[in-house]
């Protein structure tokens, strides 16, 4: 997930021969797999191709390779499965905890269990054993949650690939999604990051239109030139993908300071430590490395099918367009007008408001459809945006109440007006009623062209 971006300008002094070209971003070996990670790519490898969503790691936090037991959990639809898995999660743990800590109290392993955990430290074992005790770490299978992303992935990965192509970019990077989304387009995140490449609000609005109307991070081809764009600037100013992916996670700005204080990728690894740089940071470039293996070792499975490219048609609107009046126009379902225009927010699909002048509009290439691409009736369009309906705050108001009154979510409520958790509002405060407004008038009467595109475009 891409942090916010420092908006201090670091002026580095990089040599000429490490400035990305067309050249240099496919020549020699851009992700090497340094010994200092080999036994951290080795456990994602086995979290992406041996463990399952229904199996807990308990692992070593520093030393990923260090595995203490595998637990079996129960099924997450099964009722109540989060509190179950969670006291089996907690027993083994206390059970782990309990055996490091006899031997860190120079008790000798009698148990074929005790015997096993000694010999996973091999020097300074009472030492070992006692910080062991305090990194145990839960990682939960990703099996065939991966499968399901290299499935899915079929349908993004030949776009994803020419895109950075276009820039010049590895199409290892291609790759990165898996770690990312799971190349689910409607993945989110704790941090609130979307999308299949895991944009933050934040960072996706310096390179694409996020608001009320449009949010590009769900759109596959937007978000995917947009993280081309960052990676590439990423690597411009930090000289490595090891260290340009690494700062995808962490942050560009840190990742800079941190080259600075440490130098190579691989003593940053080994030594360089903040409240930020922690685990998911520290691993992942070894997550990259090893989903890009994992995923290729799949997709040569003869026995799994990728999903297809789906052919669509693609439209340049000239005006702003009530998605209700494109369904009924070009007879397409809500459910594959949707999908094809995931970046068009709830507002716009429920056509509270329009959909925006210059939008390139992707639909089914059927027959029926291409035969109405060519011209369009101006009586669909409109000149300007739907405008939203302001409410002034009165004495006795809450966020709550005035939602139900116009019909809309609290959360869309919220989001709309930038509120806090609480939802707080103030007297006087002026509020946008999402979806209420003034429609404006239509255009002329009669057909007008609209830009032409590829009729039969894959996306």
């Amino acid at each position: 997930m891409p942090l916010v971006i420092n908006k201090i300008i670091f002026l580095l002094l990089i040599p000429a021969t490490i400035l990305l070209s067309g050249q240099q971003a496919t020549a020699g070996p851009q992700f090497p797999v340094y010994p200092v990670i080999k036994p951290n790519v080795a456990f994602w490898e086995k979290v992406y191709s041996t463990y399952t969503s229904s199996q807990g790691i308990l692992h070593d936090k520093d030393y990923p390779n260090i595995i203490y037991t595998v637990v079996d959990l129960v099924n997450w639809n099964t009722p109540n499965a989060a509190k179950i898995n969670n006291m089996l999660i907690k027993f083994s743990r206390h059970k782990y905890k309990k055996i490091l800590s006899n031997l860190a109290s120079g008790l000798r392993p009698r148990t074929r269990e005790e015997k096993r955990i000694a010999r996973l430290f091999k020097s300074n074992r009472h030492h070992s054993y006692r910080r062991a005790k305090e990194t145990i770490r839960l990682q939960i299978g990703q099996k065939d949650h991966f499968l399901a992303g290299v499935i899915r992935s079929g349908r993004y990965m030949p776009s994803i690939k020419r895109i950075l192509r276009a820039r010049g970019l590895p199409v290892e990077l291609a790759y990165l999604p898996h770690v990312e989304s799971s190349f689910n387009p409607k993945a989110h995140s704790k941090a609130s990051a979307v999308g299949l490449w895991q944009f933050t609000k934040t960072t996706g609005r310096d390179f694409m239109t996020i608001n009320d109307v449009l949010d590009e991070r769900y759109d596959p081809y937007v978000s995917t030139r947009a993280a081309a764009k960052f990676l590439q600037e990423n690597y411009r100013q930090l000289g490595s993908w090891p260290l340009a992916l690494t700062a995808y996670n962490y942050g560009r700005a840190g990742m800079i300071r941190a080259q600075r204080q440490k130098g190579s990728y691989e003593k940053i690894f080994k030594n360089h430590s903040t409240k930020l740089f922690k685990f998911a940071s520290k691993n992942f470039y070894s997550e990259f490395l090893a989903a890009l293996r994992v995923a290729r070792r799949l997709e040569k499975d003869p026995t799994i099918i990728r999903d297809q490219l789906r052919a669509t048609v693609t439209l340049r609107l000239k005006g702003f367009v009530s998605a209700r009046d494109l369904r009924r126009y070009f007879a397409v379902s809500p459910q594959d007008f949707t999908l094809l225009n995931p970046a068009l927010c709830k507002p716009v699909l429920e056509s509270k408001k329009y959909i925006p002048k210059g939008y390139l509009l992707r639909l089914p290439a059927t027959k029926a459809i291409r035969r109405k691409t060519g011209t369009f009736p101006a009586s669909l369009l409109h000149n300007s945006q739907i405008r939203d309906r302001v409410y002034i705050v009165k004495k006795g108001d809450t966020a709550a109440s005035i939602a139900r009154k116009y019909n809309v979510s609290l959360k869309e409520l919220s989001r709309n007006n930038r509120l806090n958790l609480k939802a707080t509002i103030r007297i006087g405060q002026k509020l946008k009623i999402p979806g209420y407004g003034v429609a404006t008038s239509r255009g002329n009467s009669g057909k007008i062209p609209f830009l032409q595109a590829t009729a039969k475009r894959k996306p």
